[in-house]
C-alpha cells in the first residue's frame, strides 16, 4: 500500500519537474541606453566576445541554440526517463523506502536552488556558469548510473537536480542576452518545442531501455549527449565573462537570502510530499513544515528587501503593477496546464481504462498543441513586435478549453477529448512566452538573470501547489462518493478506492466485474469534474491578471549584460516606457 501510494506522490514530484525547463526569458533591451558606461567588470575576458553590439549570423544562431535545445530537451528526458524504471530499480537496489526519494531527491534540490544560479550567473558570468551546472548534472547522472544502493542512488538524483536547475536557468538567460527582446521569443520557443520532445519520449526511452538492456541506461544516456552540449558551449559560446575571481565573487553571494529561500522550499515542498501519503495533512510533522516554511520565505523577503546589498531575488522587479501582473499571468497559466497535464493521464487510465502508455498517448495533443503555439506565438512577436493580443487570445482558449471538460460526457469521446486537449494546450502555449516578455520590458538589463531565475522559481512552487490541490480536491470527492460505492460494490472493494487511496488503485478498477467497474468509473469522472472546474476558476483569474499587463515597446537592440562583482557600482538603464 505504501509503494502504490508512493508512485503517485512520484508522479506529482515528477509533473513539478516538468515545468522546470521551460522557457523563462526577460528584457535587457526595452530601456533606454545606460546612462552610465559599464565597467570593466561587465567586459569580455579572454577568448569570450560579446554578441550584443551585432546581430548574430545564422551559423553561429544555429551552433548555439542547437546545444541550448538539447541542454533543455536532456533536463526534461532526465525526470520523464526514469518513471517506467522505478519499480525496477526498486528491486534492483533492494529498498522499497528509498521508493518516494528518486523523484522528491531530484525536485526538491532543483527547485530550492534554482533563484540562486541568476546571481551566480550575474557574478562570474553566463558561460562558466552554465558549463558548471551541465558538468553537475553529468556528475550526478554518473553517481546515478554507478550507484550501489538506493542511498546513492538518491543522492545522485539530488546532484542531478541541482545541475539541472542551474541549466534550466542558463539556458533561458543566455537566450536572453543573445538575442534582442523582439527576437528572443523565437528561439525561447524553440526551447518549449525541444522541452516537449523530451517529455514525450522519456518515458517510452526509459522503458525501453529497462526492458532491453538495464536501468542504469537512463542515465548512462545523459553522458554522450551532455558531454557534446558541453564542448560544443566550450569552444563556441561567446558571450561576456567578467573573470570575477572565486574569492571576490563569494564575497558578493547572499548568503542569508541563499540559505532562508533554500530551507523555506525545502520545509514547504516537503510538507507537500509528506501530506496524506507519509503523515496526515493535521499532523504535527506537516504543520509544522509549513508554518516554519512560511516563517522562513518571510524572513526571506525581509532580508532581501531591508539587508541584502544584492539580493537574490530583487524586490524592484515587483515594484510595477504591469510587472506583478504578468508574473500572476505566468503563474497560473503554469498553474492551469501543468495541473491538467498531471490529471489527464488519471482521467485516460481510471474513466477510459486506457494503460499507461496508452494514456501517456492520449495526451500529446495537449503537449504538440502547445509547443507549436508557443513556437508560433515566438515568431509572431518577432515579426510584429506585439504580445498583449496573443495573451488575451490564449487566455480565452485555455478558459474554454478547460471549461468544456466540465461537459465531457462519461461514454468514450477520444475526439472531444482531443479537440478539448487542443485548446487548453494552444491558450497554454501562447502564455508561455508573453508574460516573460511583459515583464522583460519593464526591467533593465541588470536583471536579466534575476527575472529568468525568480520566473522559474515562482512557477515551480505554483506547480507544486497546483497539482496538491488538485490532488486534495479529487480525494475529498472519493471520499464523500466512498460510502455510495461501498454499498454498491461491498466494503472489501469500496474501502480501496477511498480518497487517499483512489489514485493509486488505478489498476485495480479492471480487475472489478463489468457492472461493478462502471460504478467505480463513474465516481472518478465526477470526482475529476471537480479538480476541472477548479482549475477553470483559476483560468478566470489569470484573465483577471492580464487586465493590468500593460504593453510596451520591444527593441531590435541588444544590451550588454551588467555582469561582475562590482555590478552594483554600474549605473543600469532606465525602465521601459509603456505604449499608450
Amino acid at each position: 500500500m505504501a509503494t502504490e501510494t508512493g508512485t503517485e506522490t512520484i508522479r506529482v514530484l515528477q509533473s513539478t519537474a516538468i515545468a522546470l525547463s521551460q522557457p523563462s526569458g526577460r528584457d535587457s533591451n526595452d530601456g533606454p541606453a545606460p546612462t552610465a558606461p559599464p565597467t570593466s567588470s561587465t567586459q569580455g575576458g579572454g577568448d569570450d566576445e560579446a554578441l550584443t553590439d551585432r546581430k548574430p549570423s545564422a551559423a553561429r544562431t544555429a551552433l548555439i541554440t542547437l546545444p541550448l535545445c538539447l541542454s533543455t530537451l536532456l533536463s526534461a528526458l532526465d525526470i520523464t526517463i526514469v518513471i517506467p524504471a522505478i519499480p525496477t530499480i526498486v528491486a534492483s537496489l533492494g529498498s522499497v523506502a528509498g521508493y518516494i526519494w528518486i523523484g522528491s531527491a531530484f525536485i526538491l534540490a532543483s527547485t530550492a536552488t534554482t533563484p540562486l544560479w541568476g546571481t551566480i550567473a550575474d557574478i562570474w558570468g553566463r558561460k562558466p556558469v552554465i558549463l558548471v551546472a551541465i558538468a553537475i548534472f553529468l556528475g550526478g547522472s554518473l553517481l546515478c548510473a554507478l550507484s550501489p544502493n538506493i542511498n546513492a542512488l538518491i543522492a545522485g538524483r539530488a546532484v542531478q537536480g541541482l545541475g539541472s536547475a542551474g541549466m534550466g536557468t542558463m539556458v533561458n538567460v543566455i537566450i536572453c542576452d543573445f538575442f534582442s527582446v523582439r527576437d528572443r521569443g523565437l528561439y525561447l520557443g524553440f526551447t518549449s518545442l525541444a522541452h516537449a520532445l523530451g517529455s514525450a519520449i522519456g518515458p517510452l526511452v526509459g522503458g525501453a531501455l529497462t526492458e532491453k538492456a538495464n536501468w542504469r541506461w537512463c542515465f548512462w544516456i545523459n553522458l554522450p549527449i551532455g558531454g557534446a552540449v558541453f564542448v560544443i558551449l566550450l569552444f563556441f559560446l561567446k558571450v561576456a565573462s567578467p573573470g570575477t575571481p572565486i574569492v571576490a565573487g563569494l564575497k558578493k553571494i547572499d548568503w542569508a537570502g541563499g540559505s532562508l529561500v533554500v530551507g523555506s522550499v525545502l520545509m514547504v515542498l516537503l510538507a507537500l510530499d509528506f501530506g496524506d501519503v507519509v503523515f496526515p495533512w493535521s499532523s504535527a510533522t506537516v504543520i509544522s513544515l509549513i508554518v516554519f516554511g512560511v516563517v522562513t520565505g518571510a524572513l526571506f523577503v525581509l532580508n532581501e528587501w531591508k539587508f541584502a546589498k544584492e539580493p537574490i531575488i530583487p524586490l524592484h522587479l515587483f515594484s510595477s503593477k504591469s510587472a506583478v501582473a504578468a508574473y500572476g499571468v505566468y503563474v497560473f497559466n503554469f498553474y492551469v496546464f501543468i495541473g491538467m497535464l498531471y490529471y489527464l493521464p488519471l482521467y485516460s487510465q481510471a474513466v477510459l481504462g486506457a494503460n499507461a502508455l496508452i494514456s501517456g498517448i492520449y495526451i500529446l495533443p495537449l503537449i504538440v498543441a502547445s509547443s507549436l503555439a508557443a513556437a508560433f506565438v515566438g515568431f509572431f512577436i518577432q515579426k510584429t513586435g506585439k504580445y498583449l493580443g496573443v495573451m488575451y487570445i490564449g487566455q480565452f482558449l485555455s478558459i474554454l478549453g478547460v471549461g468544456l471538460f466540465i461537459y465531457l460526457p462519461f461514454e468514450r469521446s477520444l475526439a472531444r477529448l482531443f479537440i478539448f486537449e487542443i485548446l487548453v494546450g494552444v491558450g497554454g502555449g501562447m502564455n508561455i512566452e508573453p508574460p516573460l516578455i511583459a515583464v522583460q520590458a519593464i526591467n533593465s538589463s541588470r536583471d536579466t538573470a534575476a527575472v529568468v531565475s525568480s520566473m522559474n522559481f515562482v512557477r515551480s512552487i505554483a506547480i507544486a501547489i497546483s497539482i496538491v490541490v488538485g490532488g486534495v480536491i479529487f480525494q475529498n470527492e472519493m471520499t464523500a462518493a466512498n460510502p455510495a460505492l461501498v454499498t454498491q460494490i461491498g466494503a472489501e472493494l469500496g474501502r480501496q478506492f477511498n480518497g487517499d487511496q483512489a489514485a493509486a488503485k488505478v489498476d485495480a478498477i479492471n480487475e472489478l466485474p463489468g457492472q461493478q467497474q462502471g460504478v467505480v468509473r463513474q465516481a472518478y469522472f465526477d470526482s475529476l469534474r471537480d479538480v476541472w472546474i477548479m482549475y477553470v476558476a483559476f483560468s478566470a483569474l489569470s484573465l483577471l491578471f492580464n487586465v493590468f499587463v500593460r504593453a510596451h515597446h520591444l527593441s531590435t537592440e541588444n544590451k550588454e549584460a551588467v555582469l561582475g562583482a562590482d555590478r552594483e557600482k554600474t549605473v543600469s538603464p532606465d525602465r521601459n516606457v509603456e505604449l499608450k
